[in-house]
């Protein structure tokens, strides 16, 4: 993709969550963007071509985030940490407006954009569980496929609910609790020491 279309969909990125998708139009980001509907439609072939780019291209860039982590070549229960980081920053992207617009106008790529993200959920908890085991850091019985399973459908109904408002949902507290719930269930003897005597430096490590 040339640079001029992705500094064009992250400025309608901007655009869209701070007035949601229906209300911006294709002639409102020309005149933010100071270009004309022309050199537009040069990049993009019509509005839900932007949206589903601009969708695409924050798809990738959390991709970027995995891979990232997946490079430090980390063991696992320092990887499922550094993952859960990311999902939080994922929370705190999130926007309902955007996310009810999409649901509501443009469906077809409401549910591709659904099932990129949980198929990204899903091999990366499978992923995580499956080099637990082999390291010895997490239960060797545990059903891999399952837990990931229950991974994504507690990640996917946390928006779900009026349980949690975003502000606890993207607080260090909250995800301090998802995160001990999680590795509780699946950890090992070692890998319950190796957690604990880590546990002051994974603290420390927050940034959220």
């Amino acid at each position: 993709m040339e640079s001029r279309a992705i500094l064009i969909i992250e400025q309608v990125k901007k655009l869209y969550k701070q007035y949601g998708i229906k209300s911006v139009t294709m002639d409102d980001v020309a005149k933010h963007l100071t270009v004309s509907k022309k050199t537009l439609y040069e990049y993009f072939q019509d509005k839900e071509d932007l949206v589903k780019q601009v969708l695409i291209l924050e798809h990738q860039h959390t991709d970027e985030l995995f891979q990232e982590i997946w490079k430090k070549n980390l063991n696992a229960i320092e990887e499922m940490f550094e993952l859960y980081k990311v999902l939080n920053w994922m929370f705190k992207e999130y926007n309902s407006s955007m996310e009810y617009d999409i649901r509501k106008y443009y469906p077809g790529i409401f549910l591709w954009i659904k099932e990129a993200r949980r198929k990204r959920m899903y091999h990366s908890a499978f992923d995580n569980m499956q080099k637990g085991k082999r390291e010895g850091l997490y239960r060797r019985e545990l059903n891999a496929q399952i837990i990931a399973r229950l991974h994504v459908f507690r990640m996917e109904n946390l928006f779900d609910n009026n349980l949690f408002t975003l502000e606890e949902l993207t607080s260090v507290k909250v995800f301090h609790e998802i995160f001990i719930y999680h590795l509780q269930g699946v950890l090992s003897h070692e890998g319950r020491s190796f957690f604990d005597e880590n546990f002051d430096k994974f603290k420390a490590s927050l940034s959220l």
